[in-house]
């Protein structure tokens, strides 16, 4: 277990390991599945299970001040590391550590009800996120957040009506009002249009400048350079790399040249 944070610490992993059993089923027919289990039950109920190592010994410290950007292929672990860090998975083995209050955002639709209207579901995904602000200061981040949306008329519709791209628009202008003690972004611009996309990541750089300290995932590098003063690449499970932008980013790209 790690020891009481410093005064500059938010968050603290130190050797987090996560292992996903995942059921592997053979190719074989009833009768020799039977004939397995007479003959060497627990060799055939074994063959039957396949572990997948998701984390294996990630060690990270979380500084007032860091912006950092997790970088890594599909698959690498970067949602599973946040979900932990977030709370929302307890490690196989390992332990983390966080100081103050975390908001996490891993889809910008949630709490959404598609019956409501636009407005409606502000009311609703705002008490979610902001749980800790006084009624009177969520009405002002669900006004400030809906005028940002430019959805105008529609938010008196029913979201179920809304295209995707309106989707994103008011679950963006809402999740990126106010920043946090550690704020995690997993992929916050997913969905947005191009025009909306470059207004609300203005908001978001916002956002992450009035937090003590951000994890951003993004597959975009240009995100990741104007958003963040840190990187760290996960690859096959570890920390491969954790270190400046610019460093990391070429790091990134000859890793990504070497797999393909």
């Amino acid at each position: 277990m790690p020891s009481s944070l410093s005064s500059s610490s938010i968050a603290s992993i130190q050797g987090l390991n996560l292992v996903y059993e995942v059921d592997h089923y053979r190719n074989q027919s009833v009768r020799d599945l039977f004939i397995g289990l007479i003959g060497s039950p627990l060799e055939t109920l074994k063959s039957r299970q396949k572990y997948y190592h998701v984390l294996e010994d990630i060690n990270i410290e979380v500084l007032d001040g860091d912006r950092i950007g997790l970088i890594g292929i599909n698959g690498a672990g970067k949602t599973s590391l946040c979900r932990c860090i977030a709370g929302m998975i307890t490690p196989d083995k390992g332990s983390v550590k966080v100081s103050g209050k975390i908001r996490a955002i891993f889809d910008t639709g949630i709490g959404v009800v598609p019956d409501l209207t636009g407005r409606e579901n502000a009311e609703i995904i705002t008490s979610l996120l902001y749980p800790e602000v006084s009624f009177e200061e969520r009405k002002k981040i669900i006004e400030n957040s809906l005028e940002f949306s430019e959805l105008g008329d529609f938010l008196d519709v029913p979201y179920l009506k809304y295209s995707k791209g309106m989707q994103t628009r008011l679950s963006l202008s809402l999740v990126s009002a106010r920043g946090c003690d550690l704020l995690i972004l997993d992929e916050v611009y997913d969905g947005a249009d191009i025009f909306f996309q470059e207004k609300v990541s203005k908001r978001v750089l916002k956002m992450i400048q009035d937090s003590g300290a951000v994890i951003f995932v993004s597959h975009s590098i240009d995100q990741v350079k104007a958003a963040c003063n840190r990187l760290i690449i996960l690859d096959k499970s570890r920390v491969i790399y954790d270190g400046s932008v610019e460093s990391g980013i070429l790091l990134y790209k000859q890793l990504i040249q070497q797999k393909n």
